[in-house]
C-alpha cells in the first residue's frame, strides 16, 4: 500500500479536469503505474498517486506536470485558458494524449491558451525521443486508433516545450492496469518507458 504521507519534494502528476463532456477521468491507474515504473527506472523521487486538479484550483502550480487525456469535447473558460496560459508561462508542463475524438476540440481550445501559437510537429531528433529511453522512430504506436502514424506535438514558449500532445498513439492506455485494454506485455512496457522520458523531459527543460 502506498504510503499516505504527503513529502511536498516528490515530484507527481496532476490529471487535468476540464468541462465539455469528455471523459478527463479515465484509465486512473494510469499516472499511478507510470510513477511506480520512473521509480524502479530513474533515481527521480516521484508520488505514484491518482489526483485530479482543476485550473481554478489553488493546487494548480504545485504540480510540475499535469496530464490531460479523454475521448471527445473539451472546453475552457476564458478564465481557465488565462489560468492554464499562466501554469505554462511559469515553468509548468502539459502533457496531452488523444484517448481518441479529442484532437478537433483540443486544438480549439488550446487557441484560446495561446492564440498566436501553432502545435508543430516534433522531429524524431528532438530531445525528449532519448531523455531516458532511446525512441528513434518517435511515438510509438500503443493502439490502432485510426491507423494513422502516431505523431507527437508541441507547442514552445521562447523555444522551450511547454505542451507535448500525442495523437494516433496513446500511451497512456499502456500505463494502464493490464487487464483495462488487454494490450500485450511489450505494448505496455514500450509505453512506460517512454511515458518515463516524459517525466524525464518535464524535469530537465
Amino acid at each position: 500500500m502506498e504510503a499516505q504521507q504527503r513529502i511536498e519534494s516528490q515530484f507527481r502528476i496532476g490529471r487535468l479536469k476540464y468541462s465539455g463532456g469528455g471523459d478527463w477521468y479515465n484509465d486512473p491507474s494510469a499516472e499511478v503505474n507510470l510513477l511506480r515504473f520512473v521509480r524502479e527506472q530513474t533515481n527521480i523521487d516521484v508520488d505514484p498517486r491518482y489526483e485530479f486538479v482543476e485550473l481554478s484550483s489553488e493546487k494548480l502550480f504545485s504540480y510540475p506536470m499535469l496530464f490531460m487525456t479523454g475521448h471527445g469535447n473539451v472546453v475552457f473558460s476564458e478564465y481557465e485558458a488565462q489560468r492554464l496560459r499562466t501554469y505554462l508561462t511559469n515553468g509548468g508542463f502539459l502533457y496531452i494524449d488523444d484517448d481518441y475524438g479529442m484532437d478537433k476540440a483540443l486544438r480549439r481550445e488550446l487557441k484560446k491558451v495561446f492564440p498566436d501559437h501553432d502545435l508543430a510537429e516534433l522531429p524524431f531528433t528532438h530531445g525528449l525521443y532519448s531523455s531516458h529511453f532511446n525512441f528513434p522512430s518517435g511515438v510509438p504506436k500503443t493502439h490502432e486508433h485510426d491507423g494513422k502514424p502516431a505523431q507527437g506535438f508541441g507547442l514552445f514558449l521562447k523555444g522551450k516545450l511547454m505542451v507535448y500532445y500525442t495523437y494516433e498513439s496513446n500511451p497512456s492506455d499502456g500505463w494502464a492496469d493490464p487487464e483495462i485494454h488487454n494490450n500485450p506485455e511489450a505494448t505496455r512496457q514500450e509505453a512506460l518507458r517512454f511515458g518515463t522520458n516524459i517525466v524525464v523531459w518535464a524535469l530537465s527543460r
